[in-house]
C-alpha cells in the first residue's frame, strides 16, 4: 500500500479539492528547474554509483541529522566525524530507529516520497522495516539508472545549479561539459570566503584569489578586478547567478576613497570595530554593480546565525544543522544598494530570509515596487506546507505573483528534489484553488499562473 495519498496537501472541501487536482494535473510533470541548491558537483562530473543508502539519503542531509542531534544521537552514530561509525547499515538502523521523530514534518514527506517513488520502498521506515529498506535500496544503487546523471534525467530536471566557492576550479562542471552530457548543471558564484573578513583564512583566501586571476589583491582595484575575472570564468562555465550568505542584508555605498581605505585596513589585518560588517555591506553593492555589467543574478541570503554551537563547528565543521534563524531588517539595510543601482533594468536581486516577520512588513512591499527585486521562496525552515501557505498569504496581496523568483529546493539531498517540488506544486495548486473558490481569481487565470509558479518564474528570474 502506498504511503502517498493522491490528495495530500489539497483542500478538504470538495470544490477546492477538485480544482486543485485539475490544476496539479497540468503541472505535475513539468520539468524541474532548480536554480539554487547544494548538490555535489562531483556527482555530475564523475557520474559514479552511490556507495550505500546512508551516505546518499541520510548523512549529508542536515534536515535529518539535526533532528537526531536534538534527541542526543551522536554525530559518530550518524556517520559524521573522525570517529564515525564505519558500517552504513548500522548508520541506517540508527536513522530508522529515530524516524518516528519526523512525524508531522516536511522531512517525512520528502523521505517517504523519495523511498517510494525512487526506490519502490512503500513501507514507512521503522526499526522493523530498516533492513528490508536498506537491502532494496542497496540492490538498486549499482544499476546504471541510479547513477547521478540518470537520476537527473529520470527526475525531469531541466537545469540545476550548484553553489561554488569563488576559489573553486569547477573541475567537475568542466568534466560534465567535456563528456557532452546534455544535463544542465550550472555553477553559482559564492564569494563569501573572499568577501567576509570573518571567514576562516580570509587573508590566505585573498592571496589565492590573486594567484587564480593574476590580479593584485593587495590593492582595492586589483581586488575588484579579481572578482570580475572569477565571475567571468564562472559565466564561461554556465553560471547565471551569484550567491551571498551574509549575517545581515546591510549594504553600503562608500566613496571610492573611503572604500579603498576600508579595504587597506582589513587587508593589513588592522580592522577597526565594525569594519567587517561595513566591508560586507560595501561588497554587496559592488557585487550589484558587477551584476549590472555582467548579468549575473544577485542572490542575498540573510537572517541565519551560522554554526550556533562552537563545539560542533570546531569538531565537525559547518553545515551540521546548527544554523538558527535570527531577526533582520531589509528596508534601510538595502537602501544604499538600491539607490546606487536599483533602477537599472539590467539588475536582478533575489532576496531570501529566515525571518518570516519581514515578509509582509518589508519584503513584499520592497519587491512590489523596486524593479530589480524579486522575492525568493520560503527557505530552509519554512519550505513546508505551513511555511509555504504563510508565505503565499503574506506576500501575494502586496507583491503579486510576478515579483517572485519562483520555487527552488535549496538541498544537498538529491533524491528529495522531486518530492520538494511536488510539495511546492501541490501547495500552490491548493492556494490557487482557494483564490478561485473565494472568487478572487478566475479559473482561467489559475490555470495560467500554475505553470509560472511550478517553473516559469524561476526560469525567468535566473535567466535559464
Amino acid at each position: 500500500m502506498s504511503l502517498l495519498h493522491p490528495d495530500r496537501l489539497f483542500p478538504v472541501d470538495t470544490r477546492g479539492r477538485d480544482l486543485a487536482r485539475d490544476l496539479f494535473a497540468t503541472i505535475k510533470d513539468l520539468p524541474i528547474v532548480s536554480p539554487h541548491g547544494h548538490t555535489d558537483p562531483r556527482w555530475w562530473g564523475e557520474n559514479e554509483t552511490f556507495s550505500d543508502p546512508s551516505s546518499l539519503l541520510f548523512t549529508p542531509d542536515h534536515y535529518l541529522t539535526r533532528m537526531l542531534t536534538s534527541q542526543g544521537v551522536s554525530f559518530a552514530a550518524m556517520g559524521i566525524g573522525p570517529d564515525a561509525e564505519p558500517d552504513p547499515r548500522r548508520i541506517w538502523k540508527t536513522f530508522a530507529d529515530h524516524y518516528y521523530l519526523f512525524a508531522g514534518t516536511p522531512s517525512r514527506m520528502w523521505v517517504d516520497q523519495a523511498l517510494e517513488d525512487v526506490f519502490g520502498v512503500s513501507e514507512r521506515l521503522s526499526p522493523k522495516t530498516a533492513n528490508d529498506a536498506y537491502d532494496a535500496i542497496a540492490e538498486k544503487l549499482p544499476q546504471p539508472e541510479f547513477r547521478p546523471r540518470a537520476l537527473y534525467e529520470r527526475f525531469g530536471i531541466s537545469a540545476i545549479a550548484t553553489t561554488d566557492s569563488a576559489l573553486d576550479d569547477l573541475r567537475w562542471h568542466r568534466k560534465a561539459l567535456e563528456d557532452n552530457w546534455q544535463g544542465r548543471v550550472l555553477p553559482t558564484y559564492r564569494p563569501d570566503a573572499v568577501i567576509d573578513p570573518d571567514a576562516p583564512g580570509f587573508a590566505r583566501n585573498l592571496d589565492r584569489l590573486g594567484e587564480l586571476t593574476n590580479c593584485d589583491t593587495g590593492r582595492w582595484q586589483g581586488y575588484l578586478d579579481a572578482h570580475r575575472a572569477r565571475r567571468a570564468f564562472f559565466i564561461e562555465m554556465g553560471a547565471t547567478a551569484s550567491d551571498h550568505g551574509h549575517p545581515t542584508p546591510r549594504t553600503a555605498d562608500l566613496s571610492a576613497a573611503d572604500a579603498e581605505t576600508l579595504f587597506d585596513r582589513i587587508r593589513a589585518g588592522r580592522p577597526e570595530s565594525g569594519d567587517a560588517e561595513l566591508f560586507r555591506a560595501q561588497m554587496l553593492t559592488e557585487m550589484a554593480r558587477m551584476s549590472v555589467e555582467d548579468g549575473l543574478v544577485l542572490q542575498i541570503h540573510a537572517g541565519s546565525s551560522r554554526s550556533h554551537s562552537d563545539e560542533v563547528r570546531e569538531a565537525f565543521g559547518t553545515d551540521r544543522g546548527f544554523d538558527i534563524p535570527v531577526p533582520v531588517s531589509f528596508t534601510e539595510a538595502l537602501r544604499p544598494l538600491l539607490n546606487a543601482v536599483g533602477l537599472d533594468p539590467r539588475l536582478t536581486v533575489v532576496l531570501y530570509t529566515l525571518d518570516e516577520s519581514t515578509y509582509t512588513r518589508e519584503l513584499a512591499p520592497l519587491c512590489g515596487v523596486w524593479p530589480c527585486l524579486l522575492l525568493g521562496p520560503p527557505w530552509w525552515f519554512h519550505d513546508s506546507y505551513e511555511g509555504m501557505r504563510r508565505y503565499r498569504a503574506g506576500v501575494t496581496e502586496t507583491a503579486g505573483f510576478w515579483n517572485l523568483a519562483g520555487f527552488n529546493d535549496d538541498t544537498r539531498a538529491l533524491c528529495s528534489i522531486p518530492a520538494r517540488h511536488d510539495v511546492a506544486r501541490r501547495v500552490d495548486c491548493a492556494y490557487l484553488a482557494d483564490l478561485v473558490t473565494t472568487h478572487r481569481l478566475d479559473e482561467a487565470e489559475a490555470f495560467a499562473i500554475a505553470p509560472l509558479l511550478a517553473n516559469g518564474l524561476a526560469e525567468r528570474a535566473f535567466r535559464l
